[in-house]
């Protein structure tokens, strides 16, 4: 029904000279609207959201309208109405009238982009947003919006430059940030780049330990893929490991991450690893994700890992859980990570602090052959700047407090640097 109405309510909508629209001003609008509309508006408004009485509230709405018949809040809040009582066409035709008698205004453009987005109709979304963005270019609102339909269109580069720019507007804006961070990562295409890790012990082993990447990484229609070539050094041993990772879309709501992994050297990887989880979007700018990672050296563990972020302005907190059943009981690796970005999705600082060892980090991983779950306390510091946005670096440092016999501590420090390239 909506690919046969929304072109008759383009045409009806923007049929007419702009000389004969009724006011075009919405904050004049409001001002001439009698006090007895006023007051059945308020009165719809708190039957709608204190008692979600929406039957009672449309009707309240268009005894309003009777009043007021040119008033555009009155009628935008009407079709939100008819749009939460699943009424769409209705809906559509509210905004399509608001929108004739106030020409681009923003409320309605907003209020119809979403029901279109609701119901999966993207095409039409992005073009209430496109005609509600050329009355007010500066919208940060319609903005998002756009941004948001051009990465579900898969217009991954279109979506890169909006939420670029509405970011240089307002870098500051949690929903702006958090939809940044996602589509980052889509509209990168292609990616290669290396990175090296020097772990140092002052006890525990005499030499240090060397870490190498490369990673090639393509963005596809399912998602991105990344492949990597793992090389290490580690007691006097050299290995290599071969691992892959994916994200899939699900849903605008859900994605997931799939890993595998293979190493000729169990000594210095893991022989196998793989591991799954699935993420939500929730709202208010939260992410939430649950899942298990695998592990086989000369035998298997188990490891089972949930996490909780948030966006904030412009800040990133995220906290992760692993959980390893054992015979002794249940281990654990706590990490509190916390992002200050000053730029865009590939830009900030990072500081972490936990317990335990991450199956994520593959700087210290063998430490999880051991069969002993002794403490680990850990500090890390980084940084991530793109140049000439085609290029990244990055930097960090990891140290750690590790119990590496019963009672018996030694500290370790990790440094790591590489580069990525854009494509």
């Amino acid at each position: 029904m909506a690919s046969r109405i929304l072109p008759l309510l383009f045409a009806w909508l923007l049929a007419m000279p702009a000389a004969a629209w009724a006011q075009s001003n919405p904050s004049a609008a409001r001002v001439q609207s009698s006090p007895g509309a006023e007051d059945l508006f308020h009165e719809a408004r708190s039957e709608a959201f204190d008692h979600h009485q929406y039957a009672v509230a449309i009707q309240t709405c268009r005894t309003a309208l009777g009043l007021s018949p040119t008033d555009p809040d009155i009628r935008v809040f009407l079709g939100r109405l008819y749009a939460w009582s699943h009424n769409a066409d209705s809906a559509r035709l509210e905004f399509a009238l608001a929108l004739r008698q106030h020409r681009g205004y923003e409320d309605a453009c907003i209020a119809w982009s979403d029901l279109e987005w609701w119901n999966g109709n993207d095409s039409a979304a992005l073009s209430i947003c496109l005609y509600g963005l050329d009355a007010h270019p500066a919208s940060l609102e319609l903005g998002e919006r756009r941004a948001r339909i051009l990465a579900a269109l898969h217009r991954c580069r279109e979506a890169k430059n909006a939420i670029d720019s509405l970011l240089a507007k307002a870098p500051n804006n949690t929903a702006i940030r958090s939809l940044a961070g996602k589509i980052q990562e889509e509209a990168a295409g292609n990616k290669i780049g290396v990175s090296y890790d020097f772990v140092y012990f002052d006890r525990e082993y005499k030499d240090p330990w060397h870490l190498a990447s490369l990673e090639y990484s393509r963005q596809t229609g399912l998602g991105s893929v990344i492949g990597w070539v793992n090389y290490a050094n580690r007691f006097r041993e050299n290995g290599v490991q071969f691992e892959t990772e994916a994200y899939p879309h699900i849903s605008r709501s859900f994605y997931g991450y799939i890993d595998f992994g293979y190493s000729p050297q169990a000594t210095l990887f893991p022989a196998w690893r793989t591991g799954a989880s699935l993420y939500v979007n929730l709202p208010h700018a939260f992410e939430a994700d649950a899942g298990f990672r695998y592990l086989y050296f000369s035998s298997s563990t188990w490891l089972y890992t949930f996490s909780l972020g948030k966006y904030y302005r412009n800040l990133w907190f995220n906290a992760r859980c692993y959980l390893v059943p054992g015979q002794g009981g249940t281990s654990q690796s706590v990490t509190l990570t916390t992002r200050y970005y000053y730029g865009g999705a590939d830009d900030y600082y990072m500081i972490a602090a936990g317990t335990g060892i991450s199956p994520d980090d593959n700087s210290v991983i063998v430490q999880l052959a051991s069969p002993h779950r002794l403490q680990t306390q850990k500090l890390q510091g980084g940084w991530r700047h793109v140049i000439h946005r085609r290029h990244i670096v990055f930097a960090g440092l990891q140290w750690l407090g590790q119990e590496y016999q019963p009672d018996v501590y030694g500290r370790e420090w990790d440094l790591n640097a590489g580069y990525l390239y854009r494509f």
